[in-house]
């Protein structure tokens, strides 16, 4: 991994590694970490890598595919986890942490709509090359007070998250150090990376008492999580599959009891968006503290693991397409899918998305998902007698002389992520509706700065390979 030099204020030359090493190394030792925790996790990955496996050595279109855009190298590494947090100076700090690794807030999740009672952001890295050296992301949601109903246990809430710190001392000490000297030595980095997951490990001694912990669920089941423990525990780590299909049929076989339906789009030829299945959460012992100093056990589900398949990013008009169909597809079978009507609904499903185009080329034509454009050899004989411009692309792309490949989506869907959390949970709680509004200004205050924008990162990254193409063409 390459490294960076930098001036201190002494004068001296010290030798920082780069943000991509830190992101890889933390990445593996929270893998490592959930590995021994949730051996269930361990199976999941070899399934994964197994199918993945199969898939490349049987489809040379998915293999030039991957290759042509640079993600064949980070298909086994690939991993999101996803944390929840209780309190705004949680949120700010952790932004802080995740850019020593080089991971930015990109887009904004109102999860309110699907009855839970969280807003968040995604962050990663926010350059291809970056991304595909370290794809690592983590799905950040920071708790919704205002959403809270009950006054009293929302004031009781409020209390229980003041009394907590949730990173350690070095942790803050080299974020401190990180920001003042622009990088951190290899050192540092490793302790950085061994501090900083402190914060992600699981506590199986709770920090309120079993009739708290009992309010806290009776409110929302992910209330419980996020504020009735000492930190922030991951509570699922994700691999990338090519067949999330393959996956699903072959989980019990291995011994993984897999959640009743795929969330996201159906199976189709071009894959769009994000594609996600997991195993249902297990049910974990922990000690709850009761108000004459003894102990009590009891228990709490929280943490899974998560498959996920990604496919192209959509533009807007493409997400507006997405939603609609979705939406008519839940309408029509009275909400979220079950076990009783998975049938059902992936019928009905595949059935209404037959209006959304399923090749590459009506993709793009139709301005419905985004791809990078390369140069073919073609480029070699183009006539010089004019300047080529983004006018130009669509009659360069019939004519051959450019050629497309599907950016894949790095970001996520609300309402695949309340789907999992429900059926995770083992809860009806997504059914529930939130009174409120989304407030995006409101969550960036309390980040400290402003989320990248979604739809303008892919456009931004779509206009940048056009314009290496006509460079190119018109050299």
């Amino acid at each position: 991994m390459s490294s960076k030099s930098i001036v201190s204020s002494n004068d001296t030359e010290k030798l920082f590694v780069s943000s991509e090493y830190i992101r890889n190394r933390f990445a593996t030792v929270m893998s490592d970490m959930y590995k021994s925790e949730v051996p269930l996790y361990g199976e999941l990955l070899d399934l994964v890598n197994g199918i993945n496996e199969t898939i490349l050595s049987e489809s040379e279109e998915i293999k030039k595919q991957l290759e042509n855009t640079g993600e064949d190298t980070r298909l086994n590494m690939e991993r999101h986890g996803a944390i929840r947090l209780g309190k705004p100076s949680e949120l700010f700090t952790m932004r802080r942490l995740f850019k020593v690794m080089g991971m930015f807030p990109v887009g904004y999740y109102d999860l309110a709509t699907a009855g839970v009672p969280v807003h968040a952001t995604a962050f990663r890295a926010i350059e291809n090359t970056t991304l595909n050296q370290a794809p690592f992301r983590v799905f950040t949601s920071l708790l919704r007070l205002d959403l809270i109903d009950d006054a009293q246990l929302r004031a009781s809430i409020d209390t229980i998250l003041e009394n907590r710190q949730i990173f350690t001392e070095k942790t803050l000490k080299l974020i401190d150090k990180s920001e003042n000297q622009g990088g951190l030595t290899k050192e540092d980095a490793e302790t950085f990376v061994q501090e900083a997951l402190e914060t992600f490990r699981w506590h199986d001694t709770a920090t309120v008492d079993y009739e708290m912990y009992k309010a806290l669920l009776g409110q929302h089941r992910l209330i419980a999580d996020v504020v009735a423990f000492k930190g922030p525990h991951i509570n699922h780590l994700t691999p990338r599959t090519l067949d999330i299909d393959k996956v699903q049929i072959s989980m019990e076989a291995r011994n993984i009891p897999p959640k009743d339906n795929i969330e996201g789009p159906p199976a189709r030829k071009c894959p769009i968006l994000l594609r996600q299945t997991s195993f249902k959460a297990l049910t974990e012992k922990v000690t709850f503290k009761n108000q004459v100093g003894n102990q009590e056990m009891g228990e709490h589900k929280a943490r899974f693991g998560e498959i996920e398949q990604r496919g192209a990013a959509v533009t807007q008009k493409g997400l507006d397409l997405y939603n609609e169909l979705l939406e008519k597809t839940r309408r029509a079978i009275g909400g979220s899918p079950t076990a009783e009507n998975a049938d059902e609904y992936n019928n009905l499903l595949a059935e209404n998305f037959k209006e959304f185009p399923d090749s590459y080329n009506e993709l793009q034509s139709q301005e419905l998902a985004y791809f990078h454009y390369f140069t073919t050899d073609k480029v070699k004989s183009i006539s010089k007698d004019k300047n080529y411009t983004k006018a130009d692309v669509n009659q360069l792309l019939q004519e051959g002389y450019v050629t497309i490949e599907p950016m894949v989506y790095e970001d996520f869907l609300p309402v695949s992520a309340a789907g999992i959390f429900a059926s995770n949970l083992g809860t009806d709680d997504a059914k529930r509706e939130y009174e409120g509004t989304s407030n995006q200004s409101l969550f960036e205050k309390d980040l400290g700065e402003p989320v990248y924008n979604l739809m303008k990162w892919y456009e931004d990254k779509q206009d940048e390979s056009i314009q290496e193409c006509l460079a190119k063409i018109n050299a």
